[in-house]
């Protein structure tokens, strides 16, 4: 018996003793349920963590795509724009260059005709002094060589000749 005190004062022993009693009872109260609930429980968290930032990263990559292409959108609806604003501003301008001309031609076509008439009144302020200056010198010519009484009344028959050419 000596021996069986020997083993039963030898701390190990008890140590042993406890460690198989501890697991024991750790067996008796299901600790090792409760450990593989909680381990379950705490994996449906990841899981439900990971399949929300899964659902979260498609969101984005969702948004991402189509914030992508309202970009490309107003990007060619800008372009579009400035396209039909450079158009416009060529239509403008060949309207304006063609009115321009179309100006041009009308104040160029008024000044002929302004010089035309010009023209048309020094000729005929030209004939009316020419006219003048040799009815003068008529009338002069005819005086020296005429008596007075038949000059006048060939002046005056010259005169009344002239007026009827004349208009």
């Amino acid at each position: 018996m000596e021996h069986e005190t020997s083993l039963f004062a030898d701390p190990e022993t008890w140590v042993a003793i406890a460690f198989v009693l501890f697991v024991g009872l750790l067996a008796y109260v299901r600790v090792h349920k409760m450990l593989g609930e909680a381990l379950d429980k705490r994996g449906v968290l990841i899981a439900a963590e990971l399949e929300q930032a899964s659902r979260l990263k498609a969101e984005a990559e969702q948004a991402v795509a189509i914030y992508s292409r309202k970009a490309n959108e107003a990007k060619a609806e800008a372009a579009a724009i400035i396209a039909q604003a450079e158009a416009e501003a060529k239509n403008i301008a060949r309207e304006a260059e063609a009115a321009l001309e179309a100006s041009i031609v009308r104040r160029t076509e008024a000044a002929k005709a302004k010089i035309a008439q010009a023209e048309a009144k020094a000729i005929d302020e030209v004939r009316a002094e020419a006219v003048r200056v040799a009815t003068a010198a008529a009338e002069r010519l005819i005086r020296d060589a005429m008596d007075t009484n038949k000059g006048a009344a060939l002046i005056d028959q010259a005169i009344a000749q002239l007026d009827k050419t004349m208009h």
